[in-house]
């Protein structure tokens, strides 16, 4: 990792997730019922857990309504989860006024069109491997693995990392 990469990370307070691409393959399931499900991966939780102990901030913010997100991010103990959000640089500029937090001390993670605004409004804008072209050229970081593959894991680590070592 480059020094101005490490030095980025390690003033982060807040990672911003989009969930599908991200946090899940991108794929859409429906059962017979019409009932919608997702498969997240359990190193993306694990990262979550570890950077949220470390004293970094996590959300989530998706176009989508799922109560899978809702259920998974309870179980991560993730507080600010926004979902069914049209217009995520809304959602975010009301994110950072209640966190009382700078957009210079946040990274988001995103991987289609509809987050490149927010990608563009962070300090840290990250993607996932197999992200639409355009945010790999927004990015500043793009992980190894896919979005719902471990890349929220990956972005996680980067971050945790990051923050421990400017605290040795």
């Amino acid at each position: 990792m480059s020094a101005d990469l490490e030095k980025l990370a390690a003033s982060i307070e807040l990672l911003i997730l989009d969930v599908d691409g991200v946090l899940t393959d991108g794929r859409l399931y429906f059962s017979a019922n019409g009932d919608e499900t997702k498969a997240f991966h359990v190193r993306d939780g694990y990262g979550i857990r570890k950077l949220l102990a470390s004293g970094c901030q996590v959300a989530v913010i998706s176009g989508r309504q799922s109560a899978a997100v809702t259920r998974r991010m309870n179980e991560l103990g993730v507080e600010y989860v926004f979902q069914g959000c049209g217009d995520k640089q809304v959602t975010l500029h009301k994110l950072l006024k209640e966190l009382s937090l700078s957009s210079d001390l946040c990274a988001f993670m995103g991987d289609d069109i509809p987050d490149l605004e927010v990608m563009n409004m962070v300090a840290l804008p990250l993607c996932v491997a197999d992200a639409h072209p355009l945010l790999s050229a927004c990015a500043k970081w793009q992980s190894q693995g896919n979005g719902g593959q471990g890349a929220v894991r990956e972005a996680c680590d980067l971050i945790r990392e990051a923050r421990e070592s400017k605290h040795q």
